[in-house]
């Protein structure tokens, strides 16, 4: 597929962004048009949108930045098209601080407690990594140290289903771990955004590292490329971004994963140059899901996580058969 200018690829998805926006402000059970955005103060129409609507957009925005973003510094850090962001654990790590929570009932009392729980988990995943992977060591040595912290952190949330008190314990837990943006308001914007800026501006730093390190480490290094910060940036940029977005909405998957798929071919596979435009286009693909998922005829309205799932699980299909047509 033939390259695009970046200015207009980053263009493009800003429109499609403030699109999906107005998109979100609109639709659900109840379809307001634009016309009637601006009723009186006490109008029903104003609140669901002010209220209701805008926090959830927007923090559907922070989320998909967050992701998008995280997921192309991971697969251009490890070289790697199929790397996660959760591939180091630390949205694990966040998950199981929340089911801690939840777990202990101390959510039920403090509903704050439960995104600060997600905080502490993915802060102290974030040091357990830096830790087990040493100062020294190498893209393999690190990347298997998230590996292990992820598999030690979904044991726990395990456990905690397994011994789960009571069955509305049971039930809590799994309902947080589907992720979701329904039922969010200000203060979860309030609390992700800080984290969610903070960590996309460290990431952001490192596009000339990961475009070096298309050359390998040793290439990297002969290019003056301080490969130990780059991994403690990258640790403390992709664990602020994702800990926070586990930490407001629960596990949302595939959105790191497939947005930097679906760029990669506009930028000549540069990783440095595919970080802005997966913020961007994370935060397009999260919306487009949050508003499918509201305007679906049913009862309940279905999981974020399911719906990204389900459209993510499609593409990796036809992914692994391209794959295979040009092996043959």
């Amino acid at each position: 597929m033939r390259t695009i200018p970046r200015a207009l690829l980053i263009g493009g998805l800003l429109v499609l962004l403030v699109l999906l926006v107005l998109a979100s402000l609109s639709a659900g059970k109840v379809w307001i048009p634009w016309s009637d955005w601006f009723g009186a103060a006490d109008d029903m129409r104003s609140m669901i949108i002010f209220d209701l609507r805008l926090p959830r957009t927007v923090l559907g925005i922070i989320v998909g930045v967050g992701l998008g973003i995280s997921g192309a510094a991971m697969q251009g850090y490890t070289r790697n098209p199929l790397a996660d962001p959760g591939i180091l654990g630390v949205s694990s790590m966040a998950a199981f601080g929340a089911v801690a929570t939840l777990y202990l009932g101390a959510a039920s009392s403090m509903p704050w407690l439960l995104p600060a729980g997600a905080m502490i988990g993915a802060v102290g995943g974030i040091a357990m990594l830096l830790v087990l992977s040493g100062a020294t060591s190498s893209v393999l040595t690190f990347i298997l140290a998230g590996m292990i912290l992820n598999t030690v952190a979904t044991a726990g949330v395990s456990l905690a289903l397994n011994l789960a008190p009571t069955p509305w314990a049971v039930n809590e837990i799994i309902h947080w771990l589907l992720g979701s943006l329904a039922d969010r308001s200000v203060d979860e914007v309030r609390m992700a955004l800080p984290f969610v800026l903070i960590g996309s501006a460290l990431v952001l730093t490192l596009a000339r590292p990961l475009d070096a390190l298309t050359l390998g480490e040793t290439g990297a290094r002969s290019l003056g490329i301080d490969l130990t910060r780059t991994r403690w940036i990258l640790a403390f940029g992709v664990g602020l971004a994702v800990g926070a977005s586990v930490a407001v909405t629960g596990m949302i998957g595939f959105v790191g994963l497939v947005t930097p798929h679906l760029l990669r071919p506009f930028v000549s596979a540069r990783p440095g140059a595919l970080l802005v435009p997966s913020a961007l286009a994370g935060a397009v693909i999260v919306l487009a899901g949050d508003v499918i998922v509201r305007i679906l005829p049913s009862t309940v309205e279905l999981k974020l996580s399911v719906a990204m799932a389900a459209v993510g699980a499609p593409f990796f299909l036809a992914l692994l058969i391209n794959l295979r047509r040009k092996a043959a």
